[in-house]
């Protein structure tokens, strides 16, 4: 790049002064490789600075000024007086060249690429050049301060309920802005469902969110969360939709702002990124939550894979979703399919997930989503935590009580009684009614007939402990 490409504040000079400081402090160097780029600059230095690049990466040392002159024929001279101030000069004004640099060759990269009609680059090639910067933040210290350390994470930690307390203490409170939640299920298990609900659960919370459909059309999702919100059955929602208009309205005043967006199977992360800025930039809706119906129906934006490598294809796509959450600071919910291995288990793992084990590593817990016929018969689902990343409740199970006419998922109605109640024998209920009967005697002479024995039973308990065997049948 000529002098004229630079800007004044860049000049061959000050590039000139920059090797100067490398070689006279090595350590600076190394604070800076990072993002040292011989192309950024001039063609008069770019020898120099690409031999230091070399040598430093084969030797792990920083040739001295005559190596550089003896292959390079380019003088660079030590400074004689040299402190820490000009350490800090250093690093400010490198990050700044190399920032600027970048950017500038990010610009013309990404003409040719608009040329070529390679749009999904060019984002991420202005993107990395922007986020260039120096590495300055050094982490925690473990021992300065642990109680402020722990009551920081302790608040982070399972931030915003799921709606489901009994999903909530799994979780040990629910799910964090910025990860990534998966709900893993067969077709037709229940995955839509699942989400809309969330979805619903956070409404009421006063969240604003949007749901993301790349399956069904925005009027379908809609009617869906209709019946839920308004606890119409659905095949009433048509029949008295004044009713329910007036119940959505309603809900309107106490529940977040929400909207529903249909995208076309193979979108992209940076098609929903730039959905979601466009609607900010409009209403001024600030995003809580974040529905994608569903992960495998998107491709990578930082790579292209053919769609049927599933194992890439939703490695990448994972990953940006993830990124994306981190970005927008949401909570993240989307799906995925299980596979044909699947079909006939009733114990799920990562071998059943479609596409294998490179979405699992992404994601910050995954939920399996089992139910059968007689389970829906019943109003059940059940949710089988195949990962969680902030909390131990990895294997283990629990179930919903799902409203088949409403299409509601609540929390199970059963869920606070022990757990052990459901398997007790007929000895063990017998057992129990025998502990619950207290003879009322009294004093008898043996002239009097004996009367009869009478018994108190706690009916109450005797009765719900029967409801739940039938309900096991």
């Amino acid at each position: 790049m000529s002098e004229k490409g630079l800007s004044k504040d860049f000049t061959t000079e000050k590039q000139l002064m920059f090797l100067r400081m490398m070689i006279t402090n090595a350590e600076l160097y190394t604070r800076v490789m990072n993002i040292m780029n011989a192309e950024n600059f001039d063609k008069s230095l770019r020898p120099a600075a690409s031999f230091i690049v070399y040598h430093t990466k084969k030797y792990n040392i920083m040739p001295e000024s005559i190596q550089i002159k003896a292959e390079t024929g380019i003088d660079i001279e030590p400074i004689t007086e040299f402190n820490d101030g000009h350490s800090n000069y250093f690093l400010d004004e490198f990050e700044n060249f190399t920032k600027r640099q970048e950017i500038e060759r990010a610009l013309f990269k990404a003409v040719s690429l608009h040329d070529k009609g390679d749009y999904n680059l060019i984002e991420k090639v202005l993107k990395d050049a922007i986020q260039i910067s120096l590495q300055k933040d050094m982490g925690t210290d473990y021992f300065a301060d642990p109680r402020s350390r722990l009551l920081a994470l302790k608040s982070n930690n399972g931030q915003i309920s799921t709606g489901w307390a009994s999903l909530d203490q799994k979780l040990y409170g629910g799910f964090n802005r910025g990860e990534l939640q998966i709900f893993a299920g067969g077709s037709g298990s229940g995955k839509s469902l699942i989400m809309a609900n969330l979805a619903a659960n956070w409404l009421l919370m006063q969240l604003n969110g949007v749901y993301i459909t790349l399956e069904l059309n925005e009027g379908l999702c809609a009617y869906r969360i209709d019946a839920m919100i308004t606890d119409t059955p659905t095949r009433d929602v048509f029949k008295d939709v004044d009713n329910v208009e007036m119940k959505v309205k309603m809900a309107a005043r106490k529940s977040g702002k929400f909207r529903i967006k249909y995208m076309p199977a193979q979108s992209t992360v940076n098609d929903i990124r730039a959905y979601v800025k466009e609607l900010q930039i409009q209403t001024g809706m600030k995003i809580d939550f974040l529905c994608v119906d569903y992960l495998d129906l998107l491709m990578p934006v930082s790579a292209k894979v053919s769609p049927s490598d599933l194992f890439v294809k939703d490695k990448y796509v994972s990953e940006e979703l993830r990124n994306l959450a981190k970005e927008l600071n949401v909570l993240f919910v989307t799906a995925s399919q299980l596979n044909r291995s699947a079909v006939e288990e009733i114990e799920f793992d990562h071998s059943h997930i479609s596409g294998g084990i490179s979405k699992i590593n992404t994601a910050d817990n995954v939920f399996g989503i089992f139910t059968s016929r007689s389970m829906r018969e019943r109003g059940l689902y059940q949710i089988q935590l195949m990962k969680t990343r902030s909390s131990s409740g990895v294997g283990q199970k629990i179930e919903l009580d799902f409203n088949i006419e409403t299409l509601r998922i609540t929390d199970n109605s059963t869920t606070d009684a022990p757990s052990h109640v459901s398997m007790l024998s007929a000895n063990d209920i017998l057992s129990k009614i025998r502990t619950n009967i207290t003879p009322q005697t009294t004093e008898i002479s043996h002239d009097e007939p004996i009367p009869n024995v009478t018994a108190s039973v706690q009916g109450s308990k005797l009765k719900s402990m029967l409801k739940s065997l039938q309900a096991q049948k």
